[in-house]
């Protein structure tokens, strides 16, 4: 049996730092070395992650050992480039980023160390090579999978319109007025209305696919009143078909392990709890209709965090991620 990898999570008491912990201490080829955080150091992880109890007998700590293969960085945006400017993290091991902080090419270096943008449908190969990766933000993720088929064939000519719902894990762990249960339950808003800040990535990724699309991305964002998952509906001018659509993504995504067209309506119970996204198309005269589901803690942070470190060390891409939907 090959020798299992170290893994490391620096900021590991938040909402992408657990899900991260219950997905290492279970994959087949890593060993969850150790979990940081200064504010947790000395409690087990299953008194801030009670349900990790009879998981782990794993503490928090504050100190921080490179004896490790790959570390990931839960931490908030901002925090994780004064992380890497603050510790001389060696070259041996690999950084995956969940923050904003190094997903746009202009901030994609820090050192010596130039950070690949972890979106797997987009760029495996590159990632299969990288020794740090920026994984794509939660919406970004979501949105970009529903749009990568038409931009690699060159078929986006006009504005993409979307509106997304996500729930209130996306908001992260420190409460706030619009994530409050009383404030949030029965109750919808949109927020960040056309700015939002995942719209930089996914133009860049759309962008570097078909150079030649100057249209508009315009994202309707919305706060749910359920805890997580994403779901967006995206449309676009399109000259295709229903099934010429169809055939298109369903080529584009065919060696993908974790992204799935359906014939069906999608709803968010497919995708919860689990890394899949999935996808499902409708024609309305000249315009595309691109329904698109995702995890917005896996898919759409952590899961996708370990997705990428499979590729990065040569695991089967699935490993550890063969998780079980919520279904009802």
């Amino acid at each position: 049996m090959a020798k299992r990898i170290k893994a490391a999570i620096v900021g590991g008491a938040g909402y992408t730092g657990g899900e991260a912990c219950r997905i290492l201490i279970n994959h087949p080829d890593a060993e969850l070395a150790y979990v940081h955080s200064n504010s947790n150091a000395g409690n087990y992880l299953w008194e801030v992650h009670t349900d990790l109890l009879g998981d782990t007998d794993l503490k928090f700590t504050d100190a921080l050992s490179y004896d490790v293969d790959v570390m990931f960085l839960c931490v908030g945006h901002g925090d994780a480039r004064k992380f890497m400017e603050a510790h001389a993290v060696p070259a041996h091991v690999k950084v995956i980023d969940l923050s904003q902080d190094f997903r746009l090419r202009a901030a994609s270096s820090i050192g010596e160390r130039r950070f690949v943008y972890g979106l797997p449908e987009a760029n495996r190969d590159k990632i299969r090579g990288a020794e740090a990766i920026a994984n794509p933000g939660c919406f970004a993720t979501c949105l970009q999978l529903g749009l990568l088929p038409l931009a690699a064939a060159g078929l986006l000519k006009s504005d993409v319109q979307v509106s997304a719902v996500t729930g209130s894990t996306g908001a992260g762990q420190k409460l706030t007025a619009t994530s409050h249960f009383s404030w949030r339950h029965a109750n919808l808003s949109t927020y960040k209305n056309f700015t939002h800040q995942h719209l930089n990535e996914i133009g860049e990724t759309v962008r570097g696919l078909q150079p030649s699309f100057g249209g508009e991305i315009n994202f309707i964002p919305y706060r749910g009143d359920f805890p997580r998952g994403i779901i967006a509906s995206i449309y676009t001018e399109c000259d295709l078909s229903q099934e010429e659509a169809t055939e298109l993504y369903r080529q584009y995504y065919k060696d993908a392990a974790f992204t799935f067209v359906s014939d069906r309506n999608i709803h968010l119970k497919q995708v919860v709890n689990t890394n899949k996204a999935v996808l499902s198309l409708e024609k309305h005269g000249n315009k595309l209709l691109v329904m698109s589901a995702i995890d917005n803690l896996l898919k759409g942070a952590s899961g996708q965090a370990v997705q990428n470190m499979n590729l990065m060390f040569g695991f089967d891409e699935r490993a550890g991620l063969n998780l079980k939907p919520l279904a009802f």
